[in-house]
C-alpha cells in the first residue's frame, strides 16, 4: 500500500470514529446514561442527608412490594423487582415505579384495543373449522377457540404452507414474490441494514412502486442505533414508499424503549405472507459470516390465513396513524374449495398490552398435547418457572424433548444465563444439543410429525412477556414434514451436550449465568 493510499485510509478512519461519535447515535446514549445517573444520584442523595426521606421511601418501599406480591404477573418478575428493591430500597423502588408507570406506552396499548376492533370484522372464524377441529383433535380446537374469542385470530383452512431451512432459501422465494405485487406489499422487520440484501429487495420495492404498487415498510426504532440513518424513512418516502420506524428511540428515559417491533412479516397483494425469524442483512443470508453458519428458518403462507398477517400489519402501521385504514381493500378472496390436505392454519401476534402471553401459551399447548416428541430450535434459553416446569414434565412423561442451541453464540452473557438451564433439563431427560457450525437464530417447535409452530419468538423474557411478536401455528399441513426433515438434518451437525460437557464450564462463566439468572426478567 502507497503512502498516500495508507494516509488516505487513516483519515477515512478517522472520519468513520468522528462520525460515530458526534451521531445522533451517541448523543441519544450520553443523554440516556447521564439520567439513569441522576436517577442514581438523586436517590442516593436525598435519602443519605435525611433520615425523614429515608423513612419515607422505606415505607413506600415496603407498599410497593406488597402491591408487587398482590399484582398479576410471572413469578419470576415478581422475584426479581422485589429482590432489586430489597438491596436498593430507594433506587429499586423508585425505577419499579417508573417503569410500572408506562410512561409513553399506556397510548400504544389503548390505541392498538382500538384498531383491533376495527380489523374484527375482518378477521371471522369459520364455525366448521372450529367443528372438524374438535373431531380430528379436540385440544387444538380449544386452542383455536382461545385465540379467537379471546385474542381475535381465526384458524383457517384452504392455507398452503412453504417451508424454507435458511435464508439463502427464502431470499429468492421473497424477491419472486415481491416482484409478482400487483396491488400492495406490506413489509414489518426487526432488523434492516443496508446491505447486499437489502439493496435487492430496495431495488424491487422501487420498481414496483413506479407501476403503481402501494408499498409500506416499517422497521424497528433500534435500527437507528447503529445500522440506518435516523431519517432513513425520508430517503424511502422519496421513492414513493411509505415508510416509518416502529416507537423511534428518543434521548428520554421511557418504557416504550423496552417494547420493540421484532416481528418479520411480509404480505404481498393479501396473496401470500412470509414470517419467521430471518431479518434484513447479509448475515441472515449467509453472504456475511455473524458467529459461523447463520441457520435460521422461514415459512410463507398462501391463501385465505394471509388475512390473518395483512391485519396484523396494519394494526400496528396504524398505531400512529390519525385516520382509519380502508381495509376492505387488502382482503385476502376466501376459498369455497375445501383442501383437506392442508390442513389447519391459526396465524397469531403477541402484544405485551394485553395481559395474554400468546407465544409462551403456543409454546405450552404443543409440550403439554405432544403423544411423541417435541423438538426445538432457539437462540436463546432464558426461562420462568413455568416453561421450565413444563419441558422437564414432558420430558419426565416420556416425550423426547430435543432443544437445539447455537453452537456460536451472538452474545455470550446470553449463553452463559441459558448454561445454567441446561443440568436441570438434562436431569429431567430433555436432551440438549448446541449447532457446532455456528449461531441458530430459528424459533421452532415441531411435535409428532402434525404439529408445528414458526415465527419469531425466542425462548426468553423478552420475546414471551416484553416485545411485539409473531407466529404461525399448524396442524395437519403436509408443510409439518418439511420442518421435521430440516430439524433431522440440523441435529446431525450438532454436538450433544453431557454432564461432562457442563463440568467443563469455566467458574467465571458459572457464576456470570447464575448472577444474570437473578435479573434475567429485566435483561
Amino acid at each position: 500500500m502507497t503512502d498516500s493510499r495508507v494516509e488516505r485510509a487513516k483519515k477515512g478512519a478517522k472520519k468513520g470514529i468522528l462520525s460515530v461519535v458526534f451521531s445522533r447515535t451517541a448523543l441519544i446514549l450520553v443523554l440516556l446514561i447521564a439520567q439513569i445517573a441522576l436517577l442514581f444520584s438523586v436517590t442516593f442523595l436525598t435519602t443519605g442527608n435525611s433520615s425523614k426521606f429515608y423513612i419515607i421511601f422505606t415505607v413506600l418501599s415496603v407498599i410497593v412490594v406488597i402491591y408487587i406480591y398482590n399484582h398479576k404477573s410471572n413469578p419470576a418478575f415478581t422475584m426479581t423487582w422485589v429482590l432489586l428493591i430489597m438491596i436498593f430500597p430507594v433506587f429499586g423502588t423508585v425505577f419499579y415505579i417508573f417503569v410500572k408507570s408506562q410512561l409513553g406506552s399506556r397510548n400504544v396499548g389503548k390505541t392498538l384495543d382500538r384498531i383491533k376492533v376495527e380489523t374484527s370484522r375482518y378477521m371471522g372464524q369459520k364455525r366448521d373449522v372450529i367443528s372438524e377441529l374438535r373431531v380430528s383433535k379436540p385440544a387444538n380446537a380449544n386452542l383455536a377457540h382461545y385465540m379467537k374469542y379471546q385474542l381475535g385470530f381465526p384458524t383457517y383452512r384452504n392455507t398452503r404452507a412453504v417451508y424454507f431451512a435458511s435464508g439463502e432459501e427464502k431470499f429468492p422465494a421473497l424477491l419472486e414474490e415481491l416482484g409478482r405485487a400487483e396491488k400492495f406489499i406490506f413489509m414489518e422487520y426487526f432488523i434492516v441494514e443496508e446491505s447486499y440484501m437489502w439493496d435487492q429487495i430496495l431495488k424491487v420495492l422501487r420498481r414496483k412502486v413506479k407501476e403503481g404498487v402501494e408499498v409500506r415498510f416499517m422497521y424497528d426504532g433500534m435500527c437507528s442505533i447503529s445500522m440506518l440513518p435516523y431519517d432513513y424513512p425520508k430517503k424511502l418516502q422519496r421513492y414513493g414508499i411509505k415508510c416509518k420506524m416502529f416507537s423511534p428511540i428518543h434521548p428520554v428515559l421511557s418504557t416504550t424503549q423496552n417494547n420493540r417491533d421484532h416481528r418479520k412479516i411480509c404480505v404481498v397483494d393479501g396473496r401470500v405472507a412470509f414470517t419467521g425469524g430471518i431479518n434484513l442483512g447479509d448475515e441472515y443470508i449467509n453472504r456475511k459470516e455473524r458467529f459461523g453458519y447463520w441457520k435460521d428458518t422461514a415459512i410463507m403462507l398462501e391463501g385465505e390465513a394471509v388475512q390473518s398477517f395483512t391485519m396484523m400489519f396494519l394494526e400496528m402501521w396504524n398505531v400512529t396513524e390519525k385516520r382509519v385504514d380502508y381495509y376492505k381493500r387488502y382482503l385476502t378472496p376466501s376459498q369455497k374449495e375445501l383442501k383437506r390436505e392442508l390442513g389447519f392454519v391459526l396465524p397469531y401476534a403477541d402484544s405485551p398490552f394485553d395481559e395474554e402471553n400468546v407465544g409462551e401459551e403456543v409454546y405450552f399447548h404443543i409440550l403439554n398435547h405432544a403423544k411423541k416428541y417435541v423438538h426445538i430450535m432457539t437462540p436463546y434459553l432464558i426461562l420462568d418457572n413455568e416453561m421450565s416446569d413444563t419441558l422437564c414434565r414432558a420430558a419426565k412423561s416420556g416425550i423426547e424433548v430435543i432443544i437445539i442451541m447455537p453452537g456460536i453464540p451472538d452474545k455470550p452473557y446470553a449463553f452463559a444465563l441459558a448454561k445454567t438451564f441446561y443440568k436441570e433439563l438434562m436431569d429431567a431427560g430433555v436432551q440438549i444439543y448446541e449447532f457446532t457450525p455456528g449461531f441458530v437464530h430459528a424459533k421452532v417447535f415441531v411435535s409428532d410429525n402434525d404439529t408445528a409452530t414458526v415465527g419469531s419468538i425466542n425462548l426468553d423474557y423478552r420475546s414471551l412477556y416484553l416485545h411485539f411478536e409473531c407466529g404461525v401455528f399448524i396442524y395437519n399441513n403436509q408443510v409439518v414434514r418439511d420442518i421435521e426433515m430440516d430439524y433431522q438434518k440440523t441435529l446431525k451437525k450438532c454436538h450433544k451436550v453431557t454432564y461432562e460437557d457442563l463440568r467443563k464450564i469455566s467458574p467465571f462463566t458459572k457464576i456470570e449465568g447464575h448472577v444474570l439468572r437473578l435479573v434475567a426478567p429485566l435483561m
